[in-house]
């Protein structure tokens, strides 16, 4: 029985570059190339910068965690700090969602309008409606429990990043090498962002949630035959290659559309577009268009249940939420929770309906999400250094180099660009800037701190259900 129990145990192991593709596939997207394209040869300095200080601290303490505590990040920080904060924390990692779906969508919206008709991509009621339409699609496929959408997020590395990623970086080299200008500056004088006050740099903050979810891959780091030297070549692996897929392409999308007319949601369709039309392939368009449509939909249909499913078990086992929100149908999905987070994504979707510039509208609901998860990520960290102090014998299967020094660095780049979030863009110059912190504040505080705290406030213990699988 030893002998067969020891086998099958080590069949479960898999390789660092596994993981390390697995890590990328999940963190990878050409949705933020457009954000990035604005500033041009820029954009390096401004991945690489939230890499070094963000990324990696979150890739090895949120290792170390995963390899000790199992639970995810309510058991961390609960266990680090206090449960309610971390229901805050589960809650942060549920309610950025909310904002999420939107602003991935409007990607959507904007890449299908080039399928259709590629005016419709900067025309807010069209946004609106097809956010509105697709997500309640989803909520729908998913209430029913079904899996036939996950194929399309296992290839969604494939299908919508990599494929269209390397013909975009291939046909913008070319390009240039035709000898046709650049629209943006690729000398020396342009390695920097121009310093224009604070808000010139604001657009590094949306940098941040590109690299966020890292701490999800964590829980993998047992799988690894040699985690203490596997884990973090999986991770610079992964952060090498994720650099590469946000740099390259957002440069691409830099030499063929100017800054000025760029769209923060087509603008990878705009680039395609744009090279398509230089060379006479204009028919491919629409096949490109379908491909990243195809991926970003897969994904979010594959996620759609995933975040509130943990919300759920905490919330049954602690009593944090009434019951109505916590009865799962005959599928055994949380049909009632998905249905209120589709009433937020709703009232958040006609943003696009009235604010004039769908790309100002975009920004806002990346800046909300960006800041509702640095919630989590303040509270992680904080949570990791207490638990190296008060259990230092605790089994780890990895324990993170010098981990003090990456908890303080990463909450001072988390605070940082939490700030940072509510200075308007100079981009986007023009707006009434309190409008856009109240804005930004009001969905931020609704959503990411009132809301939880009501529900902690208003707990019941006869809203608790057993649950063994949350003991785990």
């Amino acid at each position: 029985m030893t002998a067969t129990t020891t086998s099958a145990t080590a069949t479960k192991y898999i390789s660092w570059v596994t993981l390390a593709l697995m890590t990328t596939s999940s963190v990878a997207s050409l949705r933020s190339a457009p954000t990035m394209a604005v500033y041009g040869l820029a954009c390096v300095f401004l991945y690489l910068v939230p890499a070094l200080l963000f990324l990696l601290p979150t890739s090895l303490v949120a290792a170390e965690l995963a390899s000790g505590w199992q639970g995810g990040v309510y058991r961390w920080v609960g266990d680090g700090l206090s449960k309610p904060l971390g229901f805050l924390a589960v809650w942060c990692q549920f309610a950025m969602t909310i904002f999420y779906y939107p602003s991935l969508l409007a990607y959507v919206a904007s890449t299908f309008a080039y399928i259709i008709h590629p005016s419709l991509a900067a025309n807010g009621v069209y946004v609106a409606i097809v956010i509105i339409t697709v997500y309640w699609a989803g909520v729908y496929i998913s209430s029913q429990g079904t899996k036939t959408v996950a194929g399309l997020s296992s290839m969604g590395l494939v299908i919508g990043t990599l494929i269209p990623g390397t013909v975009l970086v291939l046909l913008g080299l070319v390009f240039l090498a035709q000898g046709n200008p650049s629209a943006a500056p690729m000398d020396g004088d342009h390695l920097l962002p121009a310093w224009a006050g604070l808000a010139s740099l604001v657009l590094i903050v949306n940098n941040f949630l590109s690299y966020a979810g890292m701490e999800m891959n964590a829980v993998h780091v047992s799988s690894l035959r040699n985690p203490g030297r596997e884990f973090p070549r999986a991770m610079f692996m992964a952060a090498g290659l994720v650099l590469l897929i946000f740099i390259l392409p957002a440069l691409a999308i830099s030499w063929v559309v100017p800054a000025a007319n760029l769209s923060l949601t087509a603008g990878v369709m705009q680039a395609f577009d744009g090279f398509f039309g230089h060379f006479g392939i204009d028919f491919l368009t629409p096949i490109v268009g379908i491909a990243l449509v195809a991926a970003a939909l897969g994904g979010m249909l594959t996620w759609l249940a995933g975040p509130s499913k943990g919300l759920l078990l905490i919330g049954r086992s602690e009593g944090y939420l009434p019951p109505i929100l916590t009865k799962t149908n005959a599928h055994g999905v949380q049909q009632n929770m998905l249905v209120a987070q589709g009433v937020f994504t709703t009232l958040i979707a006609l943003l696009y309906a009235f604010i004039p510039n769908v790309s100002s509208a975009y920004w806002i609901l990346s800046v909300i999400t960006t800041q509702v998860y640095l919630i989590m990520y303040v509270l992680m960290f904080a949570a990791a250094v207490r638990l190296r102090r008060n259990q230092p014998d605790h089994p780890r299967g990895y324990r993170a180099p010098a981990l003090v020094g990456l908890c303080v660095m990463g909450a001072v780049s988390s605070v940082a660009a939490f700030i940072i979030g509510f200075v308007p863009p100079s981009q986007f110059g023009g707006g009434n800037t309190l409008v856009y912190v109240l804005i930004v504040g009001g969905g931020l505080g609704i959503v990411g701190l009132l809301i939880p705290y009501l529900f902690y406030r208003f707990r019941r213990e006869s809203w608790k259900i057993a649950a063994p699988e949350v003991a785990a």
